[in-house]
């Protein structure tokens, strides 16, 4: 018999906290914005992340951010924006440093990204990516996601990246 709690929400029109300190991700409502094809990122952080860009070649990404401060070893949680319908994939990953302003990946899949194309991080000290939906370009109607089973654990809070969504609430408990 599992222990019942209660369901709290949080709702926000920009990237944002939803809250800080330990909680499970049951439910996700969003929309677009209408502007554009966009997406909806969740972090496990309690720190906002850090815009950087990135570049693939095949499977290799090279993210770059000037004075990241990473080394070898570290493990980050990574939202990839799209460039010409293709990017490299939202995950949590241990990095390759390769000088103090890039750092590597390897991604599961592999293609072609033009470099300059825009990213968000965290670092694994500062949280993990939990999970990413698309919306579409010209989508204007409420989208509601049921997490399955107990939901997402976020261990340090939840951080909601909005790219050309109109907005976005969050049932956690």
């Amino acid at each position: 018999m599992s222990m019942q709690t209660d369901v709290l929400s949080g709702h926000i029109d920009t990237s944002g906290f939803i809250v800080l300190g330990r909680t499970r991700v049951k439910s996700i409502i969003f929309q677009g914005s209408g502007g554009g094809a966009g997406s909806v990122d969740v972090f496990d952080t309690s720190v906002a992340p850090i815009s950087a860009t990135y570049g693939r070649s095949s499977a290799t990404v090279t993210i770059t951010k000037s004075a990241h401060g990473l080394k070898t070893g570290d493990r980050v949680g990574i939202e990839f924006q799209s460039a010409a319908g293709a990017s490299a994939t939202n995950g949590n990953y241990t990095i390759t440093v390769t000088d103090a302003n890039t750092f590597t990946v390897t991604d599961i899949n592999s293609g072609t990204v033009t470099p300059g194309t825009a990213c968000k991080y965290v670092d694994g000290t500062g949280g993990r990516w939990i999970t990413s939906f698309l919306t579409a370009t010209s989508q204007t109607t409420p989208v509601n996601i049921l997490l399955p089973g107990e939901g997402s654990l976020a261990v340090q809070g939840l951080y909601v990246n909005l790219t050309n969504a109109a907005f976005v609430t969050v049932f956690y408990g």
